[in-house]
């Protein structure tokens, strides 16, 4: 396959993309096309390595009003309400679920996803479902799975055995949840001990990590301690930090250079923390959400996720990831034009720097051809107008092809 004249990576000069045996295998400004080769004509349009979702709950997708809708918007009540929704989990219905969501994603141009799976579930039922989709989808997408007790894991019965467990049949990634736990000290002991299972079984780690809008909730530290003692490094997220935009400036300055130090990946979910956040609040009402823009200045990677597609955390959803960044750069004050131009780093190398798979992902020669072609020309116009994914591909297969819808004016 030949993609010929678009803009890698969304910059200024356009050039060709040559795919061999599913890997790119050159890339220049004018390439030949081969007999019976097929051609792509690029249009002048935008090509992107695939969309990451860096954080969603696939277990609980499609759940909203069941058993009743979320009417607080409020983050405690959510899970109140999935602890009544997960008593009728079966396999068939976590995979039907998930199923729908992931097709909606890969339309939307998505083909890498980190999705948290609730291990406080005495049978572990959305673990195991999951699993066994994420064998069954592995041609199209990347499944990642965090093992998430959402319920805590010492504020919740057997919530030790059940993680590890769910570590041992297969989960990628080990989480935790240190705000919800019963007490500060909970909190603590909760990260460490979450993080010293994931270094038994050499897996990475995914937390829940302050997902409050107290600024005396401070699990952050701790976990960005125990990756830079444990050597973990980068193979720490923190997901939310959301306490992090109630903290006073002077804390958060001494904070940032341990952040630095321990190499810590942070994921943002614009819409769901804009959502859940303040909610307790009058006014000044706070918008929930981590310090995203000075996290980026200082170099400190950052991605995006939608979280939550149809639950009792967020009525909404589409798997389509430019909301969670339309929404991302309004509220984080990312709206400089360049930084527009450039913002899809949050949801595509940002992404895959989290997930761990930056060795074989991007448009580069030698790796694996997995791309996006955007319609537009330039990625400000793609977020401004939410333009399609023209084409998905993987491994040099197109998976999804869209025409545009066509509008006419009748006057």
């Amino acid at each position: 396959m030949l993609i010929k004249n678009v803009h890698i990576n969304n910059r200024s000069q356009t050039q060709d993309v040559r795919i061999t045996a599913g890997k790119f295998s050159q890339i220049a400004t004018e390439i030949k096309p081969n007999a019976e080769e097929r051609v792509l004509d690029g249009q002048e349009k935008v090509l992107l390595p695939p969309f990451v979702d860096s954080h969603i709950h696939l277990d609980t997708t499609l759940t909203a009003g069941e058993p009743e809708w979320n009417e607080s918007g409020t983050l405690f009540d959510g899970i109140r309400i999935w602890s009544e929704r997960k008593k009728s989990l079966t396999a068939k219905d976590v995979k039907e679920r998930a199923k729908k969501t992931i097709l909606k994603q890969i339309k939307n141009g998505v083909q890498h996803v980190r999705s948290h799976v609730d291990t406080t579930d005495p049978h572990l039922i959305p673990l195991q479902a999951l699993l066994e989709l994420k064998e069954e989808l592995k041609d199209i997408v990347d499944l990642q799975l965090v093992a998430f007790p959402q319920e805590g894991i010492l504020s919740y019965p057997n919530a030790k055995g059940l993680l590890e467990q769910a570590v041992k049949e297969g989960a990628d990634a080990v989480g935790g949840v240190p705000h919800y736990e019963f007490n500060q000290q909970y909190g603590a002991d909760s990260v460490k001990y979450l993080v010293a299972l994931a270094e038994k079984y050499d897996k990475l780690v995914d937390v829940h990590c302050d997902e409050i809008d107290d600024p005396n909730s401070r699990n952050l530290e701790i976990l960005a301690t125990q990756a830079y003692e444990t050597g973990l490094l980068d193979r720490v997220t923190a997901s939310h930090t959301t306490a992090m935009g109630s903290y006073n400036d002077a804390y958060t300055y001494k904070l940032f250079r341990l952040l630095g130090m321990a190499q810590l990946n942070f994921v943002s979910n614009p819409l769901v923390n804009m959502h859940l956040g303040g909610r307790f609040d009058t006014y000044p009402k706070r918008r929930g959400l981590t310090r995203i823009k000075e996290l980026n200045e200082a170099g400190i990677n950052v991605s995006f996720g939608e979280d939550d597609v149809a639950d009792p955390w967020n009525p909404l959803g589409c798997g389509n990831m430019l909301d969670p960044l339309s929404m991302g750069v309004y509220a984080g004050q990312l709206m400089g034009y360049q930084q527009l131009q450039n913002s899809f780093n949050f949801t595509t190398y940002n992404g895959a720097k989290t997930l761990h798979i930056s060795a074989d992902y991007g448009i580069e020669v030698g790796k694996s051809a997995n791309c996006i072609l955007l319609d537009g020309t330039n990625f400000y116009d793609v977020l401004n107008e939410h333009r399609s994914v023209l084409f998905n591909i993987r491994h040099g297969k197109v998976l999804v092809e869209t025409k545009p819808a066509e509008t006419k004016l009748n006057f």
